[in-house]
């Protein structure tokens, strides 16, 4: 049986939210799935070893509307891609008319997709939930795991010369946008606090613009000798790392999904996007803006971020998981 999942979503962290769904699909058949998924999701490097996934297609569409996929030219060079799979059943995780189309174009018989021109306020993770209990009478649970093999985590731990009588700690100083980003003051803050209390070590991940280098910069000029810097290297690369963590403390960004998925304690510092993006999964904790009771887009409260909330809820965890 070829199954297809198409996941049109851009970022890391929407492709980590939907792998309990896509895995649940595979299992309930009984068969691996083909991916169809943004390049920006960057899915080729951390589910390479996931058994449920045979084959990723790289969806190509852009915000510019000029990319191979894109148009009408677009519609039909998919069509034509998909066509030649003979997929037997597709999932579709948007209520778009554009794929319902080409995918009975392409003669795949057996379609399972959100209810069409329902986009709307559509929650992210209800509206998946609902596709598979309404199609499939599946009840999930979201709670995304990645796999890594653990030949990856020993070359990790002896490259960058992990100790475990230290607490190593992932900061996810980086975001996709300005908004999201916490300010470098409040990491530099944490780790004071941290390491009057602890012997720890801190690994940072971050992205290459100009203002994510800044915030890099700006915790690394205070504490060189205890960061080490994950900023050049790939995901797949990165992975390792993290795993060989106690704990992460990341703005709503790639790293915080990540490290949730693959068992870390992740406290998210929810700055500027819904709350669902922080605590979605048990292994996230969110730490909202002082002075809100909820945040969403155009909270811009990166600047109530409190560095002893965050803290408080690092000990915390630090005591309940390891001591």
């Amino acid at each position: 049986m070829k199954i297809l999942v198409i996941q049109n979503r851009m970022g890391i962290g929407d492709m980590v939210i939907f792998l309990p769904f896509i895995e649940a699909i595979s299992k309930n058949f009984n068969s691996p799935v083909t991916l169809l998924v943004k390049k920006s999701s960057k899915a080729s490097e951390y589910l390479n070893n996931n058994n449920n996934i045979e084959k990723i297609i790289s969806l190509k569409r852009n915000n510019n509307n000029s990319d191979k996929h894109d148009g009408i030219l677009g519609f039909f060079r998919l069509l034509k891609e998909l066509k030649e799979y003979s997929f037997d059943k597709v999932f579709i995780f948007n209520s778009s008319l554009r794929y319902n189309l080409i995918c009975k174009l392409a003669g795949i018989k057996q379609i399972y997709q959100y209810p069409l021109f329902k986009k709307n306020k559509q929650h992210v993770i209800d509206a998946a939930k609902n596709l598979l209990l309404s199609k499939l009478n599946l009840k999930i649970e979201s709670n995304p795991e990645i796999f890594i093999d653990k030949n990856s985590i020993n070359e990790a731990k002896n490259k960058f010369s992990i100790d475990d009588n230290q607490i190593n700690i992932l900061l996810g100083v980086g975001g996709s946008g300005p908004t999201k980003r916490t300010p470098a003051n409040k990491f530099v803050e944490f780790i004071e606090l941290s390491l009057s209390e602890y012997n720890c070590r801190f690994f940072l991940a971050t992205g290459q613009k100009d203002e994510e280098q800044k915030i890099l910069n700006e915790i690394i000029s205070a504490f060189k000798d205890r960061c080490v810097l994950l900023d050049k290297l790939k995901i797949s690369e990165i992975l390792p790392v993290i795993k060989n963590c106690r704990i992460s403390i990341c703005n709503d960004t790639s790293f915080s999904h990540l490290s949730a998925s693959l068992g870390l304690p992740t406290i998210v510092l929810m700055c500027d996007t819904p709350l669902l993006y922080g605590n979605y999964s048990p292994k996230m904790y969110p730490i909202i803006p002082d002075g809100v009771q909820s945040v969403s887009h155009g909270a811009n409260g990166k600047e109530k971020i409190n560095s002893k909330k965050i803290f408080e809820k690092f000990k915390s965890i630090i005591i309940n998981y390891y001591f």
